[in-house]
């Protein structure tokens, strides 16, 4: 099976690093067209410089506020301009956001949820009218398993990713009969960086290898996911191969399920085990 999107054109928000940035790449190197955004303009700016040398057959990188209806419509309209329409929209922009009813305000909710759930409407409300003029059209959402599977602390993403991945399943019922198919893609645990940062929050007497294997008890697959296995899953959704594919909810997740909700449970234990095990050597050296 070829995938041949060397004549598309794509817009890739929240594109200079970790996922976006790896889909932005893979569009890149199939030869297609491809417009990225983010809020910092060195970052966007480097991966644009990223995305020419990878072959991309021409690039556009501007800086974009996912909460500014008025940039993002602009942005979207000197896409159409200069390349004459719209084919792609994959929605990254947004990150996870976590906290429980002792800690949040109700003011944090609203926050994150203008960045990601309004962010992603102000995107599609943008490049709809140009996908229907063409009757072609495809949109991804990149979304949470969190969104899925509710856990028991992280309400902003719980609340907010839920309703993104309900909020594409309508769109991809609604659009579907202007050839514009919808599709959310809800990541498991996909390995940015991010899992550095946890393990620093781990008690100093704690290894890395002791670190993953607690994490990855909880995914069936037995590792962290890469962008680039969100990224091929992006490029299928774009082609031809997935023209009857319409309202679906994926999950990259390495066949993580219900699991996801042991971890915050698992994780507290764990830290509390290597904890009393310092304290234990500690002793036993006084």
């Amino acid at each position: 099976m070829q995938i041949d999107l060397s004549n598309k054109r794509v817009i890739v928000t929240g594109a200079s690093r970790g996922i976006g940035r790896a889909i932005a790449r893979a569009f890149a190197a199939e030869g297609a067209r491809v417009a990225i955004c983010a809020r910092s303009e060195t970052d966007v700016k480097a991966a644009g410089a990223d995305l020419s040398s990878r072959g991309a057959k021409d690039v556009i990188a501007h800086v974009v506020d996912v909460t500014d209806t008025v940039g993002v419509k602009r942005f979207v309209e000197h896409i159409a301009a200069q390349w004459g329409g719209v084919d792609v929209l994959v929605n990254n922009a947004g990150q996870g956001r976590g906290g429980n009813l002792d800690t949040l305000t109700p003011e944090q909710i609203l926050e994150h949820a203008n960045v990601l759930q309004m962010g992603h409407f102000r995107f599609v409300q943008a490049v709809v009218p140009h996908m229907r003029k063409q009757r072609w059209g495809r949109i991804i959402e990149i979304n949470a398993l969190a969104g899925v599977v509710p856990t028991p602390d992280g309400i902003p993403s719980v609340v907010n990713r839920a309703a993104c991945i309900a909020m594409s399943k309508s769109l991809g019922m609604s659009l579907a009969k202007d050839n514009i198919l919808v599709n959310t893609l809800n990541m498991g645990w996909i390995d940015t960086g991010q899992w550095d940062r946890h393990f620093k929050e781990m008690p100093a007497g704690c290894t890395r290898e002791e670190f993953d294997a607690m994490v990855l008890k909880v995914v069936p697959i037995g590792r962290f996911g890469k962008p680039e296995d969100v990224a091929g899953m992006a490029l299928f959704l774009s082609s031809e191969y997935a023209s009857f594919i319409s309202a679906a909810s994926i999950e990259i997740a390495g066949g993580m399920g219900g699991q996801i909700a042991y971890y915050p449970t698992l994780k507290r234990d764990f830290h509390e085990a290597v904890r009393l095990r310092e304290e234990a050597a500690a002793e036993q050296e006084a």
